[in-house]
């Protein structure tokens, strides 16, 4: 939807928003989506995990190489890595 659209027809918008997320493009090209609460919150707790997940992949990794003796790793790096970008998609 262009700009122009979008400000003219706002209600409109709101109402495609709910059923999935809306591109507005000005001269030619995305410069914002409008999407529902329901996908903000999801893209938020998406977000939130990624953080979390990277949080503890570090605090591993710190882990790892202070002491090797004290941490028993249950899952190897390349699979923290996966999960990561699992989340990133």
């Amino acid at each position: 939807m262009t700009a122009v659209k979008a400000q003219s027809r706002f209600g409109e918008l709101l109402d495609l928003a709910q059923r999935e997320p809306v591109a507005v493009t000005r001269h030619g090209r995305t410069v914002a989506y409008v999407v529902s609460e329901y996908d903000y919150q999801a893209i938020q707790a998406m977000a939130q995990d990624r953080a979390n997940a990277v949080r503890w992949y570090d605090d591993y990794v710190a882990a790892l190489k202070s002491d090797r003796s004290e941490v028993t790793p249950r899952i190897t790096p390349e699979e923290i890595k996966q999960l990561i970008n699992e989340h990133r998609a």
